[in-house]
C-alpha cells in the first residue's frame, strides 16, 4: 500500500493558503533565476523575500504620504487646543500681575499634556 503524502500547505488556515499562493505567484517572475541555483528551494525563498521587501517598501511610501497630512492636522489641533485652554484659563483666573500670569501659563502647560 502506498501512503499518500499530504501537502503541509493544506494544514494552513484558508487565508494563509491564499497569501502563500499569492507570494509564490509573485515569486514566479524570478523563475529563470532560481532554477539556475544549486539549491532551487532556497533560491525561491530568497526570491519570495525580494518580493515581500518590495511590497514593504511600497507600503512604507504610502504610509509616508498619508502621515504628512495627519501630522499637519494634529499640529493645527494642538495649536487650537492651546488657544482654547489659554482663553478658558484667562477667564477663570484673570491674571492681574506677572506672578499670576506665570501661574496661568504653568497651568496651561500642565493642561496641554492631557
Amino acid at each position: 500500500m502506498v501512503k499518500k503524502e499530504e501537502d503541509w500547505k493544506e494544514f494552513l488556515a484558508p487565508e494563509a493558503q491564499k497569501t502563500l499562493a499569492d507570494v509564490l505567484n509573485e515569486t514566479k517572475r524570478h523563475k529563470g533565476a532560481y532554477l539556475h541555483a544549486e539549491d532551487v528551494k532556497v533560491a525561491q525563498l530568497w526570491c519570495a523575500i525580494i518580493e515581500l521587501k518590495k511590497k514593504l517598501e511600497e507600503m512604507q511610501k504610502i504610509q509616508t504620504k498619508v502621515e504628512e497630512p495627519f501630522k499637519s492636522i494634529v499640529e493645527i489641533g494642538e495649536k487650537e487646543k492651546r488657544k482654547a485652554i489659554e482663553r478658558v484659563m484667562r477667564e477663570i483666573v484673570r491674571p492681574t500681575d506677572e506672578a499670576s500670569e506665570q501661574a496661568t501659563q504653568k497651568l496651561v502647560e500642565s493642561l496641554m499634556k492631557f
